[in-house]
């Protein structure tokens, strides 16, 4: 991609359906004052001239070949007027906000993930009251709809990350208390033919700005999702889609303010309602990482997934038998220390990866500006190993007293005698479902393990699910697998805990 692209980012909305979609949301009467905050090559403004061909229409433009290309089209036009500039430092912009604001109505479809330089998104962040400035759409979200008046309406399309993921709270809060949301419809990115933005769905978000807290919170809106084809956006009477109807209270008092859009209810009460959470319960963090696992990882044998460019371990030199002795390196002959590396395998994973673990190149760890020597004390506890990334489902394993790399979050329990049910719990259907409500992408940061709820069984139930995670993690370690029906009785066991 070229650097001119990475920089602008601009997706130029090239839908009828969509952009139809859109200006039906503003609901134009023709005396509106409109800003058009990343104008592009007028896409929005088309329209809205062919249908009111005097209303005013300020239209911001970063890119100066776009900016050149909008100057000469609309030469003839009065009404609309053209400026170059960046539209999230603009001080016309910022002016006109800290005065409350001054339009009628905003349309955009943002750049996403722009891309700044450091020292850039340092100002941003810290103009924009800290929210997350390494992806620019939130921030055009919230400087758009402070530029509205009261009662002025705004259309957005951006990517539907903003709905849950952790970075976006700051966005999410300021949405639900500064205005009433119309609706948000989301769809897959492929109703764009041609365009890769590098996101899977994106979304259509229409809202009203207000300043009245309880009138805010006391609005009801609908997430629409499901749809078939770009022509059913809009039609919102189709029998293909899904509507999800929410109170913006309910969402503020929702973990980080996220828009739970799993339609399952009873997911939706227990994230909600559940007053302890695995963060509540376990310390969440993520391991260690070497700065060059090429040169001070090794591996068991040849045959180990992934072990093409590391070198064979000699396993005489590994120390097996670790603790928290051990954390500032091994004292000997030995060198080695096991590491549990990422990767979807329940329950249990044999030592099959090993880190230089000498004394001296511990120390070489914590001051190497590459190798992250972090969450320490956690190094060969007793704990849980989730992969940050997995497929389809999450999958745990047992730490037990190793090494644990970056690839994975590492759950310890702070009352070790939940341990066993909680790699049951991490290693059932019922934790699936909770997590991917929670997040619907297959990252699972500690940030979203953190919430999880977490319920605790009674005594007869916690020792049966705990024998039987023992008795697979024997087997595991003897043969290999493990005997699939305790697994089911664990997991029937864990739904009846849930109810789901």
């Amino acid at each position: 991609m070229k650097t001119e692209n990475r920089v602008y980012q601009a997706y130029y909305t090239k839908s009828e359906p969509i952009v139809s979609y859109m200006l039906s949301l503003l609901d134009l009467k023709g005396s509106e004052k409109i800003l058009e905050p990343c104008a592009g090559d007028g896409v929005f403004i088309d329209p809205i001239i062919n249908l009111y061909p005097n209303i005013q229409i300020d239209a911001l433009e970063l890119n100066e070949l776009s900016y050149t290309n909008l100057i000469n089209k609309y030469a003839q036009k009065n009404s609309v007027k053209i400026k170059k500039t960046d539209t999230l430092v603009d001080n016309d912009l910022l002016f006109l906000c800290s005065m409350g604001g001054g339009y009628d109505a905003v349309i955009a479809n943002p750049p996403y993930g722009a891309w700044r330089k450091p020292e850039e998104r340092k100002k941003l962040k810290k103009s924009y009251n800290g929210f997350y400035a390494k992806e620019s759409y939130s921030l055009f979200l919230f400087r758009c709809i402070e530029a509205l008046k009261e009662g002025g309406k705004l259309s957005f399309i951006i990517p539907d990350t903003y709905l849950n993921l952790h970075m976006h709270k700051d966005i999410r809060k300021y949405i639900l208390t500064n205005s009433k949301i119309k609706e948000i419809s989301l769809f897959p990115s492929s109703f764009f033919p041609g365009v890769n933005f590098g996101y899977a769905n994106l979304s259509i978000i229409a809202l009203e700005k207000c300043s009245f807290l309880k009138e805010n919170l006391e609005n009801e809106f609908y997430i629409f999702k499901n749809y078939q084809t770009v022509e059913e956006l809009g039609n919102q009477m189709s029998k293909n889609i899904l509507k999800i109807n929410l109170k913006q209270s309910e969402v503020l008092s929702s973990s980080d303010f996220a828009f739970i859009t799993n339609g399952n209810k009873k997911i939706i009460d227990c994230i909600n309602s559940t007053k302890e959470t695995i963060g509540n319960v376990c310390e969440c963090v993520t391991g260690f990482y070497s700065g060059n696992d090429k040169d001070f990882l090794k591996v068991k044998d040849k045959s180990i997934r992934n072990s093409k460019n590391y070198e064979v371990a000699n396993l005489d030199l590994v120390e097996f038998n670790c603790d928290s002795n051990q954390i500032n390196g091994v004292i000997g002959d030995k060198t080695f220390v096991p590491i549990v590396k990422g990767g979807n395998q329940k329950y249990y994973k044999p030592d099959n990866w090993f880190m230089f673990w000498s004394v001296k190149q511990v120390d070489f760890y914590k001051t190497n500006k590459k190798a992250r020597f972090q969450n320490s004390n956690f190094y060969f506890r007793k704990g849980i190993g989730v992969p940050m990334v997995s497929s389809t489902s999450i999958t745990a394993s047992l730490i037990e007293n190793r090494l644990f790399d970056q690839s994975i979050v590492g759950i310890f329990p702070k009352d070790e005698s939940y341990l066993y049910y909680l790699l049951a719990f991490f290693n059932s259907p019922t934790c699936n479902k909770l997590i991917r409500t929670i997040n619907s992408s297959t990252n699972n940061s500690s940030n979203y393990i953190k919430k999880i709820p977490f319920i605790k069984p009674n005594q007869i139930v916690l020792n049966e699910i705990s024998n039987r995670i023992n008795n697979i993690i024997i087997q595991c370690k003897t043969k290999g697998n493990f005997d699939i029906q305790l697994e089911e009785q664990n997991n029937d066991a864990i739904y009846s805990i849930y109810g789901f």
